[in-house]
């Protein structure tokens, strides 16, 4: 391909910029949310073994689809396993069981697919204009940026040798400046005390073939819930992300229907949903990723494969990234994320015409309100698009 050609070929796929930003994608994905899916698996009824499948069959669906869907479109398209859908499945599967809890699992891989092909998200997608993408993009890590600051708090020391590594190479090594403040701060964790990696067990996990079982209270009690939530919270703003980062030649339903398609195969090993990433996928397409916004896929690419290398040893690597501080992590997210955060600001705002309905897109999305089960991404669009409206409508 000439892309590769022009990117140095097999050097340009193994520059520490794309390296990094696919590591930190999966690190923060894995550290922020696994544990709430620790707590669904629980709430299914899944055993030790059946847990372990559960993290092999998302790690290994997350990998193939981030590198299937990032070369099929020479995009850096990322997908992670469904946030909100696990806390919802953690506390709406009550006594029905882990066969019925697969059968709503499938059921809910089925409508994504679905929607996927018929087009009709799509369709909504296209409508949303690009200043509100951006705005609700800038909602979304507004979070992040903040936690940089407040992880200071606990470890002074550790974020401030990785703020310090970050200023310093944006000087003088700029494209390096993040994975140089990632290894800054293992340095200082490890000097401190606070990276501990004995005891691991590197084993690979094994699936596990869980045979569903169909029910409508099943149905419209938990896999109608994992659907809505999945898409308007996860898949929304996944697709706005790219919208908003330039990759708006992206057609929204393949990328649905490929991650519902992998939810069926896979939901039986306890794949529960796969959906786009939003705030993981704003990572591999920062600038600090790679200057040249074509050249970012590579950065998802790697993201896959380490999420690969996550699904085979399943709990294990959950373990590993589980040693890593917590501010460090908050910190090397806020880090990575600053480019892609002053982007979405300064294309929100950049319209005076347009200003009054992303700022209320915007802090909609920032303050993490949720109506009726939905998340604060959806109402923001939702809210920012009536304020859009009506604002053309009088002018």
């Amino acid at each position: 391909m000439s892309t590769d050609t022009t990117a140095g070929g097999i050097a340009g796929w193994l520059r520490i910029s794309h390296i990094s930003a696919g590591f930190i994608a999966v690190l923060v994905g894995y550290t922020s949310s696994v544990a709430i899916v620790f707590q669904a698996a629980g709430a299914a009824g899944a055993q030790d073994a059946q847990l372990a499948s559960w993290m092999w069959a998302l790690g290994i669906g997350m990998g193939v689809t981030c590198i299937g869907l990032a070369l099929a479109w020479r995009a850096p398209v990322l997908t992670a396993w469904s946030t909100p859908g696990a806390a919802l499945l953690a506390t709406s599967l009550g006594d029905i069981g882990l066969a019925q809890s697969i059968g709503a699992f499938l059921g809910c891989s089925v409508l994504i697919t679905l929607c996927g092909v018929t087009g009709w998200f799509q369709k909504i997608m296209d409508w949303v204009p690009r200043h509100l993408a951006s705005a609700m993009l800038a909602g979304i890590l507004l979070r992040f940026g903040m936690d940089l600051f407040v992880s200071m708090q606990g470890r002074p020391l550790l974020v401030g040798v990785m703020l310090a590594a970050f200023l310093l190479a944006r000087r003088v090594l700029p494209r390096y400046a993040v994975p140089l403040a990632l290894a800054a701060g293992i340095a200082c964790a490890t000097l401190q005390g606070g990276l501990s990696l004995s005891g691991l067990d590197w084993t690979p996990a094994k699936p596990v073939w869980m045979t569903p079982e169909f029910s409508l209270s099943a149905f419209v009690g938990v896999a109608l819930p994992l659907f809505i939530v999945t898409m308007t919270s996860q898949n929304v703003p996944g697709l706005a992300v790219l919208r908003a980062n330039g990759y708006a030649r992206v057609p929204a339903s393949p990328l649905i229907s490929w991650t519902g398609a992998t939810g069926i195969v896979l939901a039986p090993f306890g794949g529960y949903a796969f959906n786009l990433a939003a705030i993981t996928a704003a990572i591999c397409m920062s600038p600090d990723a790679d200057p040249d916004a074509t050249q970012r896929y590579k950065a998802s690419v790697w993201a896959g494969i380490f999420y690969l290398f996550t699904g085979i040893f399943g709990a294990t690597v959950v373990a590993l990234f589980a040693a890593f501080p917590h501010e460090l992590v908050a910190a090397i997210a806020g880090l990575a994320l600053l480019g892609t955060l002053s982007g979405g600001i300064h294309d929100a705002l950049q319209a005076p015409e347009h200003r009054d309905a992303a700022l209320v897109t915007f802090l909609v999305t920032a303050s993490g309100m949720s109506l009726l089960g939905i998340g604060s991404a959806f109402w923001g669009l939702v809210l920012g698009g009536a304020c859009h409206l009506v604002l053309r409508r009088r002018n």
